[in-house]
């Protein structure tokens, strides 16, 4: 094993996901010599094993139930999706897990890459463990940022690791399609994979305790429950996991459920949620602990650590676990970081304060279902328990002209949260298809606080489905 020397740079930045990428590449232009450690891909989970290669297989049903939904598209629609071209076209889009383009960006920007296992080694030093078993030494002039991100949570459940059970890694990557597939967990990976996979002919069964997105309103998954079991998916609501058999790999599975009951596939997806990938970068070196959460100011500098050089952005501040909120945390540390090394107070630029402040109450997120379902800011339950005033204000979608033509049948629901005292949006919720592209005008009013007063002056075209924030707006009014 050999060590060489250690290499000095400003800034060390642990992951090269989207979070770190921004970040990297924000202190970088600021001037601060920077560099990125990882141990797998250039370009992270997103890019190989979540946001990219998950929308490239949800696309397609997407697009073929678009064609279904209108009178004269629908008759010109003969077959079935061709699931060798769906699986071609999501490698495509992972650039089959090679990540050469990423890395040559890195290059580009003029930030160093370092590939290894990174590990804190004490205050502003990082150990890097390479593929070939040498050691690097990196020393940070001003800061390191972890932006490792998090990994699958498996349950402790009898049999589980034996039957080696797909996580959202899996679930995303398949080359083939399995002929049964049990999904257990109802959240956002869960009602993806169970659209993405049912579609190109798996036979699913969704099972989720919880019920589907437990975590926006009870209308959204409500309504995707409907549309899952309309496709053929079977939604079990009551199904309690006990354990899991899989006696050869590969192999059909069984899962065993409370009361007995027991059902049989080829592959078992457990979407049950993800915890912080610490675990293993030498947090104890600094006193913190292995594996937990970091938590941070609103310059995502980790709190418990003293002379603040130690920052982390994106899922492991566990904030806002979203590919885009990393991104908005790492442009917000790295222009922090940047402002503090050369002497400037955090707030010096026209555009704000260098802080993240828009991934408490007012994150925008899709769910790319069928029908899609998208949401900023508080629920109306959160609103509630957060003590605020308010009206809730729904309307239904396809009553709207623009949805109408959209797709025959159309089937959606909007709701505003007000707050009635000061007149602002709390948050909005879009159930129906093709409404993803909706929610940043949403984004835009809630983080704006944007006065209902102003909101009548921003006319939606006609017709459009934005025209949906005229009907919520008259109904409002009343």
């Amino acid at each position: 094993m050999a060590q060489a020397e250690a290499a000095e740079y400003d800034v060390i930045v642990l992951g090269a996901g989207p979070t770190g990428e921004n970040l990297a590449e924000r202190t970088r232009a600021a001037g601060l010599t920077t560099v990125i450690v990882e141990s797998e891909l250039v370009g992270g989970e997103c890019s190989y094993w979540a946001c990219m290669p998950s929308k490239a297989l949800l696309r397609p049903a997407a697009a073929l139930a678009g064609a279904r939904d209108v009178a004269g598209s629908r008759q010109a629609v003969t077959g079935a999706l061709d699931a060798a071209a769906v699986l071609e076209r999501r490698d495509t889009f992972t650039k089959h897990w090679k990540d050469d383009g990423q890395a040559g960006w890195l290059d580009s920007v003029h930030v160093d890459l370092v590939r290894g296992v990174g590990r804190l080694a004490g205050p502003r030093r990082v150990i890097v463990r390479t593929a070939e078993g040498d050691e690097r030494e990196l020393v940070a002039r001003h800061a390191v940022a972890v932006c490792t991100g998090t990994r699958a949570l498996l349950p402790d459940l009898p049999g589980l690791a034996d039957a080696k059970p797909w996580t959202s890694r899996e679930a995303t990557s398949s080359a083939t399609v399995p002929g049964r597939l049990v999904i257990v967990g109802g959240g956002v990976v869960g009602v993806e994979m169970a659209t993405a996979w049912r579609a190109l002919g798996s036979e699913v069964t969704l099972l989720a305790r919880r019920g589907l997105l437990p975590r926006m309103e009870p209308f959204a998954g409500e309504m995707v429950a409907d549309a899952l079991v309309k496709a053929g998916v079977t939604v079990d609501l009551d199904g309690e996991v006990t354990g899991v058999r899989r006696p050869v790999h590969p192999g059909p599975v069984t899962v065993e459920l409370e009361g007995g009951r027991t059902l049989e596939a080829d592959e078992v997806l457990f979407a049950t949620g993800r915890l912080p990938h610490t675990q293993e970068i030498g947090l104890d070196t600094v006193g913190l602990e292995p594996g937990s959460w970091l938590e941070v100011d609103e310059t995502c500098r980790v709190t418990a650590v003293e002379d603040g050089w130690l920052y982390a952005a994106g899922d492991v501040n566990h904030r806002a676990l979203l590919t885009h909120q990393g991104k908005y945390q790492a442009r917000m540390a790295g222009a922090a970081i940047a402002a503090r090394a050369l002497g400037r107070p955090v707030d010096d630029k026209p555009w704000g304060a260098h802080v993240a402040t828009a991934d408490k109450q007012s994150v925008p997120q899709v769910v790319f279902t069928e029908p899609e379902v998208a949401s900023v800011g508080l629920t109306s339950q959160e609103a509630e328990r957060a003590g605020y005033k308010t009206r809730v204000v729904d309307y239904d979608l396809g009553s709207v002209a623009g949805a109408s033509l959209y797709a025959d049948d159309y089937s959606g629901r909007a709701r505003m949260i007000v707050d009635s005292e000061r007149e602002v949006l709390l948050g909005v919720t879009f159930v129906g298809p093709g409404i993803g592209e909706l929610i940043h005008s949403a984004t835009v009013a809630v983080v704006g606080e944007v006065p209902i007063a102003r909101l009548w002056h921003a006319v939606p075209s006609y017709p459009t489905i934005s025209e949906i924030w005229l009907r919520l707006l008259e109904t409002y009014r009343g």
